[in-house]
């Protein structure tokens, strides 16, 4: 099945549509492609949030350096593996480790722990999301065992970039590292958010075309959610309806990729990632972190899941799912690409 190739007219007509009928031809598609790939299998991700430290001041985000509100913590090594043991016996077969570019760990300490937790469990897949690093750096932590690595663009246009993050940030260098983790071997994922401030439909074109040229494995997008302890305290959400769009949008360009159902979806919407899901997503990130860190981790407001305990979220999970007629499946999920019939 052939990724679909739409004009930049194309896809500002279709990020603009407001009808319903279009919108639901739009999803059926994009589910009849993503189960051509990936059945009705959803993947379960485990998700680590280990530290809400972080150098760097982006303008949206909850644990931005400046915010001084915000009790921060720190998971130690035993913690984490405590928790992919906790994950493990759940049927978890990817751990993802997330958290703000904390200079405590450095890069002695990421390998000591992803050789860890390959070395225990080794039929599982680990992935790093912990931002911009350098070269050498995404290569010790690849080679200690790291096998995937998630880092959202979050926008493709330098001058909104600008708008969103400190003058110390570049998209330059964001995108630089994306390119070096491919080159180095992992699978790769980007994103951005939708309805960001300051955001228009040409942006949202622009971050498409990015994803084209970088191919990445994995496509993570989630509505933009304010913060009150940020200098966008107040601006406008990303909406729903517009991010189911663009999942679909982007599982029919991008038949192969792993999109996941957000938090940020089931934040803005009781029922966000089943939609989600029935609009083309194909992987959910479940908390295993502690309980009593989980509402430290606050990129936006209002998380969801930050109650339950492991075992509870991934029931609930599961029921969640099977009600919109997927299942999840105990697997490492990896990325199925495309034969190289499908892309001529």
């Amino acid at each position: 099945m052939k990724p679909m190739r739409f004009s930049d007219d194309e896809l500002k007509n279709y990020i603009l549509q407001e009808s319903a009928d279009f919108n639901d031809y739009l999803f059926k598609e994009a589910d009849t492609i993503r189960q051509y790939y990936y059945g009705r299998d959803v993947y379960i991700r485990g998700l680590i949030e280990f530290t809400n430290y972080c150098k760097n001041n982006c303008f949206y985000c909850g644990i931005r350096r400046d915010n001084t509100c915000v009790e921060r913590y720190r998971l130690m090594p035993e913690d984490i593996m405590a928790c992919c043991e906790e994950g493990y016996g759940l049927g978890f077969r990817t751990f993802v480790l997330q958290g703000g570019e904390d200079p405590y760990y450095t890069d002695d300490v990421i390998c000591r722990v992803v050789s860890g937790i390959k070395d225990k469990y080794p039929d599982c897949a680990v992935t790093l999301s912990i931002g911009e690093k350098s070269y050498e750096s995404y290569l010790e932590y690849y080679r200690a065992g790291a096998d995937r690595y998630l880092l959202r663009h979050e926008t493709a246009d330098g001058a909104h970039y600008s708008r969103l993050h400190p003058a110390e940030m570049s998209l330059e260098n964001r995108k630089k590292s994306l390119f070096n983790l491919k080159e180095i071997g992992y699978q790769v994922g980007s994103g951005f958010m939708v309805g960001s401030p300051y955001q228009t439909t040409e942006n949202l074109i622009q971050d498409i075309r990015f994803l084209q040229e970088l191919e990445p494995d994995m496509i993570g997008i989630g509505p933009y959610i304010s913060h009150e302890n940020t200098p966008f305290k107040g601006k406008e959400n990303g909406t729903l309806a517009q991010t189911l769009k663009l999942i679909a949008i982007l599982r029919c360009m991008f038949p192969y990729a792993l999109i996941p159902a957000t938090t940020s979806l089931g934040t803005i919407d009781p029922r966000g990632r089943e939609l989600g899901l029935k609009a083309g997503a194909n992987v959910v990130m479940p908390n295993l972190s502690p309980v009593g860190v989980r509402e430290l981790y606050s990129l936006y407001d209002n998380k969801i899941c930050t109650g339950d305990e492991a075992a509870q979220c991934r029931v609930c999970l599961e029921k969640r799912v099977e009600s919109v007629g997927y299942k999840i499946v105990t697997a490492r999920g990896d990325v199925k690409r495309f034969s190289e019939g499908d892309k001529k």
